[in-house]
């Protein structure tokens, strides 16, 4: 440090030394700075090194290219890493990575990649994993690797009773919600007679169950029930079975390709037009954009998320839409980017990836984010959001793509999914 500047009798401009205590001030000056650096550093390198690897990995698997794959498949990918960017991983200086693979609807194969994923390739986190039995698998994996699982593809109501984990979150929807949604409206409104066609799989399984119980809660009756394999093409046989039954309602256990084919094909056949109804018991937006109004319209359904709900869930959907070639996102592609976020916020609250410690932080947290709003995690890993029911517009009343579906009633998040109580999960005491 140089002492003020002085000015001699010529005019000549001279520096004067420093003084002693100038020079102590100067050096203890330092000597904070110095300290205070290296206390910022290790603090930093302290919740630095609680990231294991120095990396936050988040493994996005479903079907890329089979019968789910619009509702979930490459548009799930794109969905988790708008999440890691609306987060702010990288200002908060955390490094998160997003991978994504095709479990092809196959519970060997998922698990063979969960198990890659979690031994090898330092992967975190899964989200999505559609196809229930796929999930099942992967949700025992991560519990003996202590990972994190955020399932939003899934629907079997047991990830959150018997099934459910510490490990675990089920985050978007579940049988138990679509068959006291959809199956609930149907048979209120005169429906009482049902016969099932189902996707021979857990998912369909446990659709099925949860659907027939509504529908006898409410003074219905089963006249018969058929599964099919998973994934078919050719539904002829199984659609007479159910046209030959004279019930009300065909209930389709099943989804996407499985769900799109029985519907075209029913309508081949004339059921519709000879007087039965079709329930789709689980339907996504990408799945009437396939079908077109024409076929689909009338058609009653329920969904945790659609685009048109809110000034916030039109931003973002228009915002995805326009880096997934004009497609409008489904519910799992919301689900995915919500159950990111809100692992991301409790990553960064526990400055840990730890999976078992994150689920936890997970239910701790309550839930907030622009698609969903408000809502929790619970015990047995069940998030709450409000469910909505919906009807399919017909033709002369929609706007334009993707301009589908018309508000019937909004259900409660209270009243949304299975209490928690009967579920049998075991970590709910």
């Amino acid at each position: 440090m140089r002492g003020p500047a002085v000015v001699d009798g010529a005019g000549v401009a001279r520096v004067s030394k420093p003084t002693m205590n100038e020079e102590r001030l100067t050096m203890k000056r330092k000597l904070l700075s110095t300290l205070l650096a290296a206390a910022f550093g290790m603090a930093a390198g302290a919740a630095q090194a609680q990231i294991s690897d120095g990396v936050i990995k988040i493994g996005v698997m479903n079907d890329m290219s089979g019968v789910y794959a619009d509702i979930g498949g490459p548009g799930s990918v794109l969905a988790a890493r708008m999440a890691v960017e609306d987060f702010g991983a990288s200002a908060k200086g955390l490094k998160v990575e997003v991978v994504g693979a095709d479990h092809q609807n196959k519970p060997d194969i998922g698990s063979t990649v969960a198990r890659t994923w979690y031994d090898r390739e330092q992967v975190d986190a899964i989200v999505d994993v559609p196809t229930s039995s796929v999930a099942l698998a992967v949700n025992q994996i991560t519990r003996e690797k202590g990972k994190a699982f955020v399932v939003t593809g899934a629907a079997t109501a047991d990830l959150s009773g018997k099934a459910c984990s510490p490990n675990t979150v089920h985050w978007l929807y579940d049988t138990w919600m679509l068959a006291n949604g959809t199956g609930s409206a149907i048979v209120k409104t005169g429906g009482d007679s049902w016969y099932f066609l189902t996707a021979d799989y857990a998912f369909g399984h446990a659709l099925e169950r949860d659907t027939e119980a509504v529908v006898l809660k409410n003074g219905g009756k089963v006249l018969g029930k058929v599964r099919h394999p998973f994934p078919a093409t050719d539904f002829s046989s199984f659609l007479l079975q159910a046209q030959a039954s004279k019930a009300k309602i065909i209930g389709l256990a099943n989804a996407g390709g499985d769900t799109i084919n029985s519907i075209k094909q029913a309508a081949e056949f004339g059921i519709t037009r000879a007087g039965q109804n079709l329930a789709g018991l689980l339907l996504f937006l990408p799945d009437i954009h396939g079908l077109g109004l024409n076929t689909a319209q009338g058609l009653i359904l329920t969904e945790a998320f659609y685009w048109d709900l809110n000034d916030q869930t039109r931003a973002w959907s228009k915002r995805f839409a326009e880096r997934n070639g004009g497609k409008y996102p489904s519910s799992d592609h919301a689900g995915v980017y919500s159950g990111v976020l809100h692992y991301l916020k409790a990553v960064e609250a526990l400055k840990s990836d730890d999976g078992t410690k994150v689920i936890e932080q997970m239910k701790k947290m309550p839930t907030d984010d622009p698609l969903f709003g408000k809502g929790s995690v619970r015990a047995d890993g069940r998030k709450i959001h409000p469910a909505y029911l919906f009807e399919v517009k017909k033709p002369s009343e929609s706007k334009g793509p993707y301009d589908y579906y018309k508000l019937r009633t909004t259900i409660p998040a209270d009243q949304a999914f299975r209490p928690m109580a009967d579920g049998g999960c075991p970590l709910v005491k």
